[in-house]
């Protein structure tokens, strides 16, 4: 079990640089605007005092560290997602990883950003409060199979 979390911690940790990689090939090809971690960190340190929904994070009060705690939570979500792939998939798929699983994970991930972080941010359910709501949502798709691709190979690389 603790070898399990040990490589899903592993798996995470690659899966979301894998994706910080990928928001850096957006902004320097395409000038996608990189992701700003500093609201998210002000929604987990609103969120540790029990308001979850906001009708904009910007107006709730800020805290001092939120970037780094937006920073950190953004990797502790990836490594919990990492975690639980390994989890669920476990040893036999760590021996030999297939793309299929870390894939339906990622994809499932995405409606945590879109039915709780971006409603808690209050940018709607989906994003549908922002301009483009499916310019941002087919991003998170695209983002969050990068992601599947990092933790494949990651676990490819460690197995």
């Amino acid at each position: 079990m603790l070898d399990l979390i040990l490589r899903g911690t592993v798996i995470g940790i690659g899966a979301t640089i894998a994706m910080d990689l990928w928001a850096i090939v957006l902004q320097t090809f395409f000038g996608q605007a990189r992701a700003n971690w500093a609201p998210v960190g002000r929604w987990f340190w609103h969120l540790g005092k029990g308001k979850v929904f906001h009708d904009s994070i910007g107006n709730a009060e800020p805290y001092r560290h939120e970037l780094a705690l937006g920073w950190a939570s953004h990797y502790a979500v990836g490594i919990l997602y990492g975690i639980i792939l390994a989890l669920i998939a476990g040893p036999v798929w760590l021996a030999q990883p297939t793309f299929i699983p870390a894939w339906i994970l990622g994809i499932v991930t995405v409606g945590a950003g879109w039915f709780l972080l971006q409603p808690g941010l209050g940018i709607g359910w989906a994003a549908s409060k922002t301009p483009s709501p499916n310019k941002v949502r087919a991003l998170n798709l695209v983002a969050h199979t990068v992601f599947a691709l990092g933790l494949w190979g990651t676990a490819l690389l460690i197995r």
